[in-house]
């Protein structure tokens, strides 16, 4: 018997924020058969003409009012900075359209709260960009961690390189690279809310924070620690590296999905594919390329937006930063 299936008809969607990632999710987007990228978005004149050659027949804007106007997009990727998450969704939700939004959702809980009555209640409207969800290694932990039961403890590490601080001015370990192993966490709790939380910082000679410690308890005695910093020197990856290791009864498990196991050695190191990211060509591999084709599916209204990724998730994982970054503020015993 032949099964037949109702023809997936490309999903229009929309780029706002062309920097490097907002560069990345245009380019994958071009290659995907699921997709039909048809407008590009950014503030800055120089960006959207310095892009325009690769994609010459993609219409570009540095207004979104009029993007949205005037463009076929029925969909929307937002990579802009994260000050502007909250407005450009604003709009992009008001107007009808679905939104895959880059992390972290805002800079603060309350204003990702004023997102909530555009919301849908399954958030079938807005889907959170999360690369390590589509890990292939997460992946399969997530299989492992389901077939081998409980969890007591996991241990994240993500540590970046020290011109971060220069290429972002004013981010934090918590939000910029942490708040990635805090929605993995989430996933593998099963978005159990922890009871207990505590963290640490160090900052730089003139007050910037470079390394950001955070421990979070659950009332059944699960443990977790996460160490993010800014500190890895230029010989190393570009991307410095991850690390996550998952205790259970009787049982281990540990990914290093960044850099992945390909090296090549000439004057010096070099690890050419830092992050499981290929956008080049007509077939996108990877992990963008995985969480693209799932954001299609959400539009096309054949998957439901996976845990870990919808807008309550990113509220709850907002909640834990904001509890983690008191502890700084105000030390004491862990609350």
């Amino acid at each position: 018997m032949t099964l037949h299936q109702a023809p997936f008809a490309p999903v229009k969607i929309g780029v706002v924020g062309l920097g490097n990632f907002g560069s990345l999710h245009a380019s994958t987007l071009a290659g995907l058969a699921e997709a039909d990228l048809v407008a590009l978005v950014d503030r800055r004149e120089d960006r959207l003409h310095g892009i325009s050659g690769q994609f010459p027949d993609v219409a570009g804007w540095t207004d979104l009012d009029r993007a949205i106007a005037e463009s076929e997009a029925e969909a929307w990727v937002v990579a802009s900075s994260t000050a502007s998450h909250v407005p450009l969704t604003n709009k992009l939700l008001d107007a009808g359209h679905t939104v895959l939004l880059e992390k972290p959702i805002a800079e603060s809980l309350a204003d990702a709260q004023s997102l909530a009555p555009l919301v849908d209640t399954d958030s079938s409207n807005l889907m959170l960009g999360h690369l390590i969800l589509f890990n292939s290694e997460f992946r399969q932990l997530t299989d492992e961690v389901a077939q081998r039961g409980p969890i007591h403890y996991i241990d994240c590490v993500r540590h970046r390189p020290t011109e971060t601080l220069a290429n972002f001015p004013g981010e934090t370990p918590f939000y910029l690279t942490m708040v990635h192993d805090l929605y993995l966490v989430l996933v593998l709790v099963n978005r159990a809310e922890p009871s207990g939380f505590s963290a640490q910082t160090h900052r730089t000679p003139d007050g910037a924070c470079d390394l950001a410690l955070a421990q979070l308890q659950w009332p059944d005695g699960r443990l977790a620690s996460l160490a993010a910093s800014f500190l890895t020197p230029e010989s190393m990856a570009k991307d410095g590296f991850d690390r996550m290791e998952v205790f259970g009864a009787g049982w281990t498990a540990r990914i290093r999905a960044n850099p992945r196991p390909f090296e090549i050695w000439d004057e010096q190191a070099r690890w050419p594919l830092t992050l499981e990211l290929r956008s080049e060509g007509a077939a996108p591999s990877g992990m963008l390329a995985e969480e693209l084709r799932c954001f299609c599916r959400v539009v096309r209204g054949q998957q439901a937006v996976p845990m870990g990724a919808t807008y309550h998730d990113a509220m709850q994982v907002q909640g834990w930063i904001d509890r983690l970054e008191d502890c700084v503020t105000n030390p004491g015993p862990a609350r």
